[in-house]
């Protein structure tokens, strides 16, 4: 009993030194960003009308409640405080210096109406809605050119009670895309933490076109079979963190996004300098951190660390496809433990559709320079599934410290790839098979200007990754 204490404080040391690191990382990326500002004028949403009683529908007060507060937006900015209660409504929009805070009783409720939720113009860099041409439905909690908007509570609750658009998708009944719980775009200095999301119609959260975005202590529920219900979804953004984040869902965990084709290309906003730590994620129908497929704007300088995948798909995922162009560059993930995970390691070249019609068969993507290292992982299914492009090798995948206790005689499948691999088990395919630690190709996320000269380290690989396991194997 002693000696498994002993070996629990050591663990708890560990993992306090993982958060430690990666809480000054995240720090740097997005500089005193914090859910706690202060602000001098605050009102309760009861105050405009507002019942909560799960029935009553409450658009109008909280968007005259929004109204209301734009009044102190220079003026140090303004509270908007929700109750304990059930709080139905439709789509409403968020202003700046504005923080939205739910009571931990609180539970914001989306319409079952579609019509409570505007239909609004396709983004620029997708030139049409996701799921079908023309226009998409508006978010439940939107906001564009907002600054400084934080959405936060003690673990309140938002629920778009996506079931029924579940059905109409599966129904084919759909005149639109289905609509996000949270979108802002063309914002900076967003924070959205320590809520609880539920029941997505479609993503959960889509920061698109923003910078200084900081997502923590988010829990993303959704059923493991709840179609497109993404996690988080950074789309041609910067400087974007997210830490401490619980996720159960039915598609991606994390996935990274820069546009569509032809209108991304055109659009030409990438997402770079991400930094990801401290991650749970289940998903029978996505993979615990994605890239893709809609990447044609560009993905760089991508550091993820302390991933913890359980139960999944895929546990790391890039997807891409001729026509696509853009790049998904410079990627960094480490300290990564996986349990029953059907394909840990996963790179796409010919995924997914096309918006129409003209996008350029010849737009080739460029994926290179992506490092994935100290990871480990039981009962997986494959290794790894590693495919190019013909014509368009991938470039620079380089594995390192890699332990999966592998089901399939053929652990891994490569093609049109090529790169380094060193201390890998079960062996990596043919195409990794030189070492990394003697070439200067491999990725080591040190030109990220948030990690400038830090190295990565090896000595406390395998003890960083005991613990999250143990809580695995205790549940």
């Amino acid at each position: 009993m002693r000696r498994s204490a002993s070996l629990f404080q050591v663990l708890l040391v560990l993992t306090t030194m993982v958060k430690t690191q990666w809480s000054t990382v995240s720090g740097i990326y997005c500089k005193e960003m914090s859910p706690n500002v202060y602000r001098p004028h605050s009102v309760t949403i009861t105050e405009f009308g507002a019942v909560g009683d799960g029935v009553t529908l409450n658009t109008k007060a909280f968007q005259n409640a929004i109204f209301y507060l734009n009044s102190f937006a220079d003026k140090g900015g303004a509270q908007l405080f929700v109750p304990a209660g059930k709080w139905l409504t439709g789509s409403f929009g968020l202003i700046s210096h504005l923080t939205l805070s739910l009571d931990k009783d609180a539970v914001i409720i989306g319409s079952p109406d579609s019509s409570d939720w505007p239909v609004v113009d396709p983004l620029p860099s997708y030139g049409r809605g996701r799921e079908l041409p023309g226009k998409r439905h508006q978010s439940l909690i939107f906001g564009s050119y907002l600054t400084d908007v934080i959405i936060t509570g003690a673990n309140g609750t938002i629920d778009g009670q996506g079931a029924i658009w579940w059905g109409w998708f599966h129904n084919n009944t759909l005149n639109y895309t289905r609509p996000h719980l949270v979108e802002l775009m063309y914002s900076t200095n967003v924070v959205i933490s320590n809520l609880t999301f539920t029941n997505s119609p479609f993503w959960n959260i889509h920061p698109v076109y923003c910078s200084q975005v900081l997502v923590q202590h988010v829990t993303i529920l959704a059923p493991l079979y709840s179609p497109n219900t993404d996690g988080i979804d950074p789309d041609s953004s910067t400087n974007v963190c997210i830490n401490n984040c619980y996720v159960r869902n039915g598609d991606d965990v994390i996935v990274i996004k820069s546009g569509w084709d032809e209108y991304g290309i055109s659009f030409a906003k990438p997402s770079s300098n991400i930094s990801i730590s401290n991650i749970t994620g289940e998903t029978r129908g996505g993979a615990g951190i994605a890239f893709g497929s809609e990447m044609s704007g560009g993905i760089s300088e991508v550091r993820a660390e302390g991933l913890h995948i359980i139960n999944s798909l895929h546990g790391i995922r890039i997807k891409t496809a001729p026509g696509r162009g853009g790049y998904v560059k410079n990627v960094f993930i480490a300290d990564v433990s996986m349990d029953n995970v059907s394909i840990a390691i996963r790179i796409s070249g010919n995924f997914g559709e096309h918006p129409d019609d003209k996008y350029d068969r010849n737009a080739l993507p460029m994926i290179s320079n992506i490092t994935i290292k100290d990871v480990v992982g039981i009962n997986i299914g494959v290794a790894g599934i590693l495919e190019g492009i013909h014509g368009d090798k991938f470039s620079n995948i380089c594995l390192s410290n890699v332990s999966l206790s592998v089901h399939s005689a053929h652990p891994w499948n490569c093609s049109l790839i090529e790169g380094y691999s060193n201390s890998v088990i079960p062996e990596s395919c043919e195409q990794l098979r030189s070492n990394c630690r003697q070439t200067s190709d491999c990725y080591d996320g040190s030109s990220s200007s948030a990690i400038h000269g830090q190295e990565p380290r090896d000595t406390l690989s395998t003890s960083r990754l005991l613990n999250p396991l143990m809580k695995f194997a205790l549940l």
